[in-house]
C-alpha cells in the first residue's frame, strides 16, 4: 500500500493567485427537506466564502506561498511563516474540507454503495448499516466542532476507519485518503435541526453521493504521484 507523507504534497503549477469559491453543482433547495434551502445558501455563500477570503487575506502577507493549493499549505503549516500560520490553517481547512463536502451530496442519491467499495465496507464494518451506526455514533459524539470521515488508512493495510478532526483538520495531514465526510459544526444544521445533531446525522445519509465516495475509493489503489495529481487537480480551486 503507498503511504501519503506531506513531502508527497507539491505546490500548485498553476500560478494563479487568488483562491476562489466553487460553485455547487445543484440549487440551494435540491437537498431538502434533509437540509434546508437558507441553510444550504448560508453555508456555502457565507462560511465557505468567508474562509475563503480569509485564506486570499492571510496569503497576502506570505505571497511566495500565494501560488500553492490549499491542501498543499494544510498539509505544510510547518513551512509558513509564524504569524499566518493560524489563520492558514482554519481557513486553507476550512476550504479544503467544504470544498469535499458539497461533492459528497447529490438530490437523486443511491440507495448505498456497489461493488468493490461495498465490499470494502463489509469486510472492515461488518455490513454498510454497522459502518453507517459507526458513522453517526462518532459523528454525534465529537464535542464541539469538527468533521467526522470515512478514510482509507495505509498505514493500517489499506483498511478503511472512521475518524473524526477537530476545527477544519484534515485526514490527509495525518497520511489518510478521504473518502466521505460530514460536517458537524452546528452551522452545517442548527437552523433546521437545532441541538438534534444525531437527527441531522441520520437525515444526511439521504443525499450522500456513493458515487463519488466511490471514485474516492477507486484512487486510493493508485500511486502516491498519481493519487496526489488526480486529487489536486479537484481540490485546487484557484
Amino acid at each position: 500500500m503507498n503511504e501519503l507523507t506531506k513531502n508527497d504534497l507539491p505546490s500548485s503549477k498553476t500560478n494563479l493567485k487568488k483562491h476562489q469559491l466553487p460553485p455547487l453543482t445543484y440549487g440551494y433547495e435540491a437537498l431538502a427537506p434533509y437540509i434546508d434551502e437558507h441553510t444550504l445558501f448560508l453555508h456555502h455563500d457565507i462560511h465557505h466564502g468567508g474562509y475563503v477570503e480569509k485564506l486570499n487575506k492571510a496569503l497576502e502577507k506570505a505571497p511566495e506561498y500565494q501560488d500553492a493549493s490549499a491542501l498543499w499549505l494544510l498539509c505544510n503549516l510547518d513551512k509558513l511563516p509564524k504569524e499566518t500560520m493560524v489563520a492558514v490553517h482554519h481557513n486553507a481547512g476550512g476550504h479544503v474540507n467544504h470544498s469535499l463536502f458539497w461533492r459528497a451530496m447529490r438530490p437523486d442519491a443511491s440507495a448505498g454503495p456497489k461493488g468493490l467499495f461495498r465490499d470494502a465496507i463489509n469486510r472492515d464494518f461488518g455490513s454498510v448499516e454497522e459502518f453507517k451506526l459507526r458513522f453517526d455514533e462518532e459523528g454525534a459524539n465529537l464535542f464541539g466542532s469538527g468533521w467526522v470521515w470515512l478514510v482509507w488508512a495505509p498505514k493500517d493495510d489499506g483498511k478503511l476507519e472512521v475518524v473524526t478532526t477537530y476545527g477544519h483538520d484534515n485526514p490527509m495531514m495525518k497520511g489518510q485518503f478521504p473518502l466521505l465526510l460530514n460536517d458537524v459544526w452546528e452551522h452545517a444544521y442548527y437552523l433546521h435541526y437545532e441541538s438534534r445533531r444525531p437527527d441531522y446525522l441520520k437525515a444526511w445519509w439521504s443525499v450522500v453521493d456513493w458515487e463519488e465516495a466511490s471514485r474516492r475509493f477507486d484512487l486510493s489503489s493508485n500511486s502516491t504521484e498519481e493519487l496526489w495529481e488526480a486529487e489536486g487537480g479537484v481540490l485546487l480551486v484557484t
